[in-house]
């Protein structure tokens, strides 16, 4: 049976004012199979060409925040202690920040987990 799921996609925008940016990661939500995870990858020396002034350990801090958040960890403060759908909402919410997310977009799927991936092999990697 397939299932609703929303994803966006997780952008490094070094200067926002020039809205260019590289892929890092996916996050998806799949309310019916109560799925919400992020997979991200930062490939350092692609990020470093694109802007060599980038703070990579602290993108790669930001990023494993968006997990924290996801999992409702118990170190992701209040944001982590919203309902699945909440924080999804909350990591989605435009931003103008170096670290961003696309607009979110709808598909259909029957394993969250392997939709997850193949997204993220094909927007990221």
């Amino acid at each position: 049976m397939q299932h609703v799921f929303e994803y966006a996609v997780i952008r490094v925008m070094p200067k926002v004012e020039r809205e260019e940016f590289i892929n890092v990661g996916v996050i998806l939500y799949c309310s019916k199979q109560k799925f919400l995870q992020v997979l991200f990858n930062l490939d350092e020396i692609k990020l470093h060409t694109f802007s060599a002034g980038l703070d990579i350990p602290e993108l790669q801090e930001h990023l494993k925040s968006f997990e924290r958040i996801c999992m409702a960890a118990q170190h992701s403060d209040a944001i982590g202690k919203l309902d699945q759908a909440s924080r999804f909402r909350w990591l989605t919410a435009t931003r103008s920040t170096v670290l961003q997310t696309s607009k979110v977009h709808p598909g259909l799927c029957v394993n969250a987990d392997e939709t997850l991936s193949k997204l993220f092999q094909e927007l990221v990697l």
